[in-house]
């Protein structure tokens, strides 16, 4: 990691985790265009779950259990946005513990139309109704992608269960422990005081607030760890829970001896389409700012995305034979989760070297290894997402080095971005990729245990058999 002792705590500066100004510090300003660029991202981002994750998803399962995986994603949704409201912003983002936020802002308490939270930026604020909506969107779409690993066989009331239980106890505290900090305005504030201070004693009491600012963050954060919009928080915590999911709940009726195709790549094509659309206010959003970083995270958002379909696609034509819709389609989706934790560090051809990398790694292992174990990843969640979002993690660590094309990361104390250290920087990443596996993996088999227990994760074999749309919400979803 770049930056150097006792500024540890400030090295991942430009990690996206906030929390609303306070009366201590300058007033700061908001700025209307960044206002209005935020909310256009939290919408995008909305767009990327319903309709575009729904249908990606929807496209891949038989036609028979097509409305099951719609309706799991549009309540994943709905029930998500009501916990972020009830609780999950307060936990996410206010201080408590490394851990875990407090109940301080539970309800929306002291959240008013003039409430401000920070950005990477000293004195430019956003409104925080538009960030409590912004991250709203990832807690949203982050357990959706879950239920693509277990799909056409879990019962939707196990489903019901297990999505709330999961964002209280998996998705905030990753959320907390990667993304949360005291901002730019309170680190800057407490380092001038400390270089203004004239003597002995107002040097210790300037320096003890300093420490105490730069001590109000999350575990991950202050190991050094760096994630511009989720590698970890999003991709890595739901592909390993989703494969989690996938080997406790077993194999499909049926798996690897009868053809279970895709019914509507059509369909996919369309979610796919949307996802990539999105997901450029999942990255160009993330940088909170309608300023040159947004930009950045823009281009790399595309051309990561294209590198990574293109490896995709010519590297299953020469392995198979033949160039696929699906591949291509795959590929793209890898690509952007890849350039996600790196949208905003990276340059535009270190993007595209991650993308070559992404498209060619999450084939591997959503062909030679997935057969090879055997285990019934239904729609490949831990193959593309947590696979390509451990190779964006890591990637992130070595191509934010500005001899790269890289930004570097910006020291709020010193006031510039510092020096480089490699080894520094792949172990901060390392800490955030490995406390991601550990707690979301173990705490997941948790969680799916005891829904087990309570109404059971799997439905019979004749209901698997007639379909999920049948049976569990009795519809349709062609009637022809």
């Amino acid at each position: 990691m770049t930056f150097k002792r006792p500024y540890s705590v400030g090295l991942a500066a430009l990690a996206v985790g906030l929390f609303a100004a306070t009366a201590a510090y300058a007033e700061p300003t908001v700025n209307k265009g960044d206002n209005a660029w935020m909310l256009t991202s939290t919408v995008l981002v909305l767009l990327m779950t319903i309709p575009g994750l729904a249908l990606f998803y929807g496209g891949l399962v038989r036609s028979k259990n097509m409305l099951s995986v719609l309706m799991q994603v549009f309540y994943t949704v709905c029930i998500a946005i009501l916990l972020w409201a009830l609780y999950g912003y307060s936990l996410a983002f206010t201080g408590g513990s490394d851990f875990i936020g407090g109940f301080s802002k539970a309800f929306l308490m002291g959240v008013t139309p003039d409430s401000k939270a920070v950005t990477f930026s000293v004195d430019a604020n956003i409104t925080e109704f538009i960030y409590i909506c912004f991250q709203m969107t990832f807690a949203a779409i982050t357990p959706a992608l879950i239920v693509g690993a277990f799909a056409e066989r879990m019962k939707f009331a196990a489903i019901a269960l297990f999505v709330p239980l999961w964002i209280t106890l998996i998705y905030l505290p990753i959320a907390h422990m990667v993304w949360y900090w005291a901002g730019p305005d309170a680190i800057t504030d407490a380092a001038k005081a400390l270089a203004a201070a004239a003597d002995g004693a107002a040097k210790t009491a300037a320096q003890a607030k300093l420490d105490e600012i730069n001590a109000d963050a999350g575990w991950i954060f202050k190991k050094g760890a760096i994630d511009f919009a989720g590698g970890t928080v999003v991709h890595i915590n739901a592909g390993i829970a989703g494969l989690v999911g996938a080997l406790l709940i077993g194999k499909r009726v049926g798996y690897g001896k009868e053809l279970m195709a895709p019914h509507s790549l059509t369909m996919s094509m369309i979610g796919a389409s949307l996802l990539w659309v999105g997901w450029f206010g999942f990255n160009a959003g993330s940088n909170l700012e309608a300023s040159g970083g947004a930009a950045l995270a823009m281009t790399n958002s595309f051309v990561a995305t294209a590198a990574a379909a293109m490896a995709w696609m010519f590297a299953e034509w020469i392995v198979k034979g033949h160039p696929s819709v699906l591949g291509a389609l795959s590929g793209a989706v890898a690509g952007l989760v890849a350039v996600t934790p790196a949208a905003g560090f990276a340059g535009p051809m270190g993007a595209i070297v991650l993308g070559l990398v992404v498209g060619v790694v999450c084939l591997f292992f959503c062909t030679v290894v997935k057969n090879s174990l055997g285990y019934d990843d239904s729609l490949d969640v831990f193959g593309v997402h947590c696979v390509g979002g451990i190779v964006g993690a890591l990637g992130t660590g070595i191509l934010v080095n500005p001899a790269l094309g890289g930004t570097g990361v910006m020291d709020y104390v010193a006031g510039k971005i510092a020096d480089y250290d490699f080894v520094a920087q792949m172990t901060s990443q390392l800490w955030g990729v490995c406390t991601t596996l550990v707690w979301s993996g173990i705490g997941s088999a948790i969680l799916f245990k005891v829904v087990d227990v309570i109404v059971g994760l799997r439905v019979n074999v004749e209901t698997e058999r007639e379909g999920l749309d049948v049976t569990e919400h009795t519809e349709r979803a062609y009637n022809m």
